[in-house]
C-alpha cells in the first residue's frame, strides 16, 4: 500500500503533502525530526489527513495533485475526514496497537 499524506504544524498555518510506503513510519521521522528537511524547520509533526492506493504512480500523481491544489481546496480535503484538525497519528498508533494485541 501507498499513502499520500498531508501534515501540519501545531497551528495548521503550514501544510506538507507528502507519499510514502510506510505511514507509520514516515510520521515518526517528522514527528522526531529526523530528516532535516521542511517538515522539521517549520514543525510540522501533525497528521490532517492520508488516503491510500495498491498503486505508486497513481499514489505519486494524486500526491502531485494535491500539490498544485490552493490552500483552501487542502484545507477542504483535510477538513473531509478530520473537520476538527485532529492529529490522526494518534487514532493511527491506537489502532495499530490493538491490532497487535489481538
Amino acid at each position: 500500500m501507498y499513502f499520500v499524506y498531508m501534515m501540519a504544524n501545531w497551528n495548521n498555518k503550514v501544510l506538507y503533502t507528502g507519499v510514502t510506503n510506510d505511514l507509520e513510519r514516515r510520521i515518526y521521522e517528522h514527528q522526531n525530526k529526523l530528516v532535516k528537511d521542511f517538515t522539521s524547520k517549520y514543525n510540522v509533526t501533525k497528521l490532517v489527513y492520508f488516503e491510500c492506493t495498491p498503486d505508486v504512480i497513481s499514489a505519486i500523481e494524486r500526491e502531485k495533485q494535491i500539490k498544485g491544489w490552493t490552500r483552501q481546496k487542502k484545507n477542504e480535503l483535510a477538513e473531509s475526514i478530520n473537520p476538527e484538525w485532529k492529529d490522526l497519528s494518534r487514532e493511527i498508533q491506537k489502532k495499530d496497537s490493538s491490532f497487535h494485541s489481538e
